[in-house]
C-alpha cells in the first residue's frame, strides 16, 4: 500500500510548478463561478435567491403579491419536506438543471414546473393544508401519482390563481422589473478598474 501511494505523488520536478499553476487557475475559476452565481444563496430558505436568475422575476412577484407571501417561501412548496438530505438533492439537482437552461438560453417563455416538480408541489400543499383536507375532503387528500391516473384533480386544477396567479411569464408581468435583484457580487474596487 506505501508503494503505490510513493507512486502516484512521485511526479518529475519540472511538472510540479506547471500542475501547481494549472490547478490554481482550474481552482480559482470554480471559485470566481460559484461566487458569481451566489451558490451560498442556495443554501437558504431566502426567497430572494430565486431572483438569482432574472427569469424568475415574474414569479417572485406573483408570489410576493399573494397570501403564501406571508406564511411560505420558494422551498415550503418547491422542494420536498420530509428530510434535510431529499431537500437538498432535489435542490441541487433542479438547480442544476434550471442553471444549464438558462446558460444555454433554451428557457421557455412561461416556465412550468417538471413532472417531479408537481409532485413535489402538491405532497406539500397537502402538507400544510391537511387541517382543510381532513376538515372539507372527510379524509385523505389524493397523490399527485393518483392526479396522473385520471383519479382525481392536483390541487392547482381548481386553485389557479394560487401562489403564482394566472399571468406569470416573462412577457405579462408589468410589475416585474419593481423586483429588489440582489446586489452585484462585484467588488466596487473590480468595477472601478473595469472602467
Amino acid at each position: 500500500m506505501l508503494k503505490f501511494s510513493k507512486r502516484v505523488f512521485n511526479i518529475p520536478k519540472e511538472f510540479i510548478l506547471p500542475v501547481a499553476i494549472v490547478g490554481g487557475i482550474i481552482g480559482g475559476l470554480v471559485a470566481y463561478t460559484a461566487y458569481m452565481a451566489r451558490i451560498h444563496s442556495y443554501l437558504s430558505d431566502d426567497p430572494s435567491a430565486c431572483v438569482n436568475c432574472h427569469i424568475m422575476t415574474p414569479y417572485y412577484e406573483t408570489w410576493r403579491h399573494s397570501s403564501h407571501a406571508l406564511w411560505t417561501n420558494c422551498n415550503d412548496c418547491h422542494v420536498p419536506q420530509d428530510n434535510v438530505l431529499k431537500k437538498y438533492a432535489f435542490k441541487a439537482k433542479d438547480g442544476l438543471y434550471h442553471s444549464a437552461i438558462f446558460t444555454l438560453r433554451m428557457e421557455p417563455m412561461a416556465v412550468r414546473p417538471r413532472n417531479e416538480s408537481y409532485e413535489v408541489i402538491m405532497d406539500n400543499c397537502i402538507r400544510c393544508h391537511d387541517h382543510l383536507n381532513s376538515m372539507c375532503i372527510k379524509g385523505s387528500a389524493i397523490s399527485y401519482a393518483d392526479v396522473m391516473k385520471g383519479d382525481g384533480k392536483a390541487c392547482w386544477d381548481c386553485h389557479r390563481q394560487v401562489p403564482h396567479g394566472g399571468i406569470s411569464n416573462i412577457n405579462s408581468s408589468p410589475n416585474a422589473p419593481l423586483t429588489p435583484l440582489p446586489k452585484s457580487p462585484i467588488p466596487k474596487w473590480l468595477k472601478e478598474a473595469m472602467k
